[in-house]
């Protein structure tokens, strides 16, 4: 099945379903967390969520880089060797893959989310490698080649106006040369 080029939604619309917090990470209250995935990468990697939760205090692995968007509600998070913070409506954080941060919602918390999930190492030096190389044999003009094009199209339009005033002085001392000759 193809892929659409664009996939929309409307973000408060999305019917979560339940998905519970793993009970080991609870530690305080009865937080109820809902969710749903909306839109997935060609190859998987990367995926979109919207998630809500109830009052609770929680800790939580991230398996993915996680990109987060606060649309209703808050949360208070932390780490260790991070300093606490409380995300608001409209704030946004990135978890790093393969960290845990403690959560606390005080009342309740809406997130869009975006995931990705990191390359092995290996694949990731490769994938690196061979973008380097696309630079290389790219058929897109660099930076620096419009940069030098565009200096010589500067300096021919400042030949162009300064051959301009020449002329035009020229003709000035022609007719003043002219004027001259009438009057003697």
């Amino acid at each position: 099945m193809a892929l659409s080029t664009i996939e929309a939604v409307s973000l408060d619309r999305i019917l979560l379903e339940h998905d519970p917090i793993n009970s080991d990470w609870i530690i305080s209250g009865t937080p109820v967390a809902r969710a749903a995935q909306w839109s997935a990468s060609k190859d998987g990697s990367t995926t979109t969520h919207v998630w809500d939760c109830t009052k609770g205090r929680f800790r939580w692995y991230f398996h993915a880089d996680e990109i987060v968007h606060i649309m209703e509600g808050s949360v208070t998070v932390e780490a260790e060797g991070v300093a606490k913070r409380t995300l608001t409506v409209g704030d946004a954080a990135l978890f790093r893959a393969g960290s845990w941060s403690e959560w606390h919602v005080e009342d309740y918390v809406r997130k869009h989310a975006i995931l990705s999930v990191p390359l092995h190492p290996t694949v990731s030096l490769g994938v690196r490698a061979l973008r380097r190389v696309g630079k290389v044999f790219s058929p897109r003009p660099r930076p620096r080649i419009l940069k030098a094009e565009a200096l010589k199209a500067e300096t021919r339009n400042a030949e162009a106006l300064k051959a301009k005033a020449l002329k035009a002085e020229t003709q000035k001392a022609e007719l003043t040369m002219d004027d001259a000759a009438i009057s003697m």
